[in-house]
């Protein structure tokens, strides 16, 4: 039987902030509503109350001002080489997924220039020319964005191994005024994958895609804070929570399908469903789209391991950080083992899904 190429993963990192904000972190919070702009008339503890029914986020990690994206990025990513055991000046290109660039804590003004991956690759010290760098800048699917193209890199057969790298820091752009800044934490997690020849279907199977922007390229933009008062403190992320999670509802369980036609698979042959995270109440309601979708009415225990309690939403880290922490054996009762098949899920800005399909060797 002739043998092609498959993309597999080699080797897995993350990095987590020390410092840890609890919901009640924002008790002293002026929030503001974003459809009046004016303080809403509510206490923070029904607020905070509120948002933890429907998030289930009770903590997240928050960097020091001093640590920006590259530098979380340089950690997840030099953990990764580690754990890999290879030489790094052997990976043919680095994918650095993110969303606003480098920025210190006093002065929340995004640099996106050089790119996070070039600034990665120069932390690493590494000094190949021919190790090319570059970023993927796609809200919170950039992570599952940039294995996608990493695997298409790979599929060529010019190149043989790469590093992907998901990294953001996004309380510093979040909105102090704007109830949705409990939502964002930061971190980073990262993967070095690789080429192999193989007669069976190994690695990364497929992949499916598709981006909405009409209206729904409005539902997470960047604006000015909602306090007048604050307008000259920079731009923060603003999110319509309602109309994102409508559409991850409506799109998501399709997108996933077709990654799983694709690699020729049912829902019945997947182990474990990564997702972004960012609204547990959300992601389950998109499990049980999905499970719908099969008409399989039981969903295994465990198949959607859930990080939000503890680490917020990360937007490109989330996955990685996932997928680590479990190869690693960190999280109780979720494991990977050969011949699993698992799915790599992600929905953000843009607005853009994407899904992978990925067969462990």
């Amino acid at each position: 039987m002739a043998e092609n190429i498959y993309t597999v993963i080699v080797g897995s990192g993350s990095y987590l902030p020390e410092q840890i904000i609890k919901n009640e972190y924002f008790l002293d919070y002026s929030f503001y509503d974003p459809a009046t702009r004016k303080p809403i008339e509510k206490s923070n503890e029904e607020i905070i109350q509120k948002f933890t029914e429907i998030t289930n986020i009770e903590e997240r990690r928050w960097s020091p001002p001093s640590e920006q994206t590259s530098d979380v990025g340089y950690m997840a990513a030099k953990d990764a080489l580690e754990s890999s055991g290879i030489d790094p000046e052997s990976l043919d290109f680095i994918i650095a997924a993110h969303n606003f660039g480098d920025a210190v804590g006093d002065n929340p003004r995004s640099t996106m220039v050089p790119c996070i991956a070039a600034r990665i690759k120069q932390k690493l010290g590494l000094k190949n020319p021919g190790m090319i760098a570059f970023d993927v800048v796609a809200g919170c699917p950039s992570w599952v964005q940039a294995f996608i193209i990493g695997d298409l890199f790979i599929k060529t057969g010019q190149y043989k191994r790469g590093l992907i790298v998901g990294a953001d820091v996004n309380s510093r752009f979040a909105d102090p005024n704007d109830r949705d800044a409990m939502i964002f934490a930061d971190g980073a997690g990262a993967v070095i994958i690789e080429g192999i020849e193989s007669a069976t279907p190994v690695g990364a199977l497929s992949h499916a895609a598709q981006t909405d922007s009409t209206t729904e390229a409005n539902y997470l933009t960047m604006d000015m804070s909602l306090n007048s008062e604050c307008a000259e403190s920079g731009i923060f992320i603003r999110m319509q929570g309602h109309k994102v999670y409508v559409y991850a509802l409506s799109n998501v369980p399709g997108v996933v399908k077709k990654s799983l036609d694709l690699a020729g698979l049912t829902l019945s042959d997947v182990k474990k469903v990564l997702i972004h995270q960012a609204n547990e109440k959300m992601d389950r309601a998109i499990l049980e789209r999905l499970f719908k979708l099969y008409r399989m009415d039981e969903i295994p225990q465990g198949i959607m391991p859930m990080t939000i309690n503890k680490f917020g939403n990360s937007s490109s880290a989330t996955i990685p950080t996932l997928y680590d922490l479990i190869m690693k054996e960190k999280m109780e009762d979720h494991s990977f083992n050969s011949g699993d098949v698992i799915v790599l899920t992600s929905v953000g800005a843009g607005m853009t899904i994407n899904s992978m399909v990925y067969k462990f060797p």
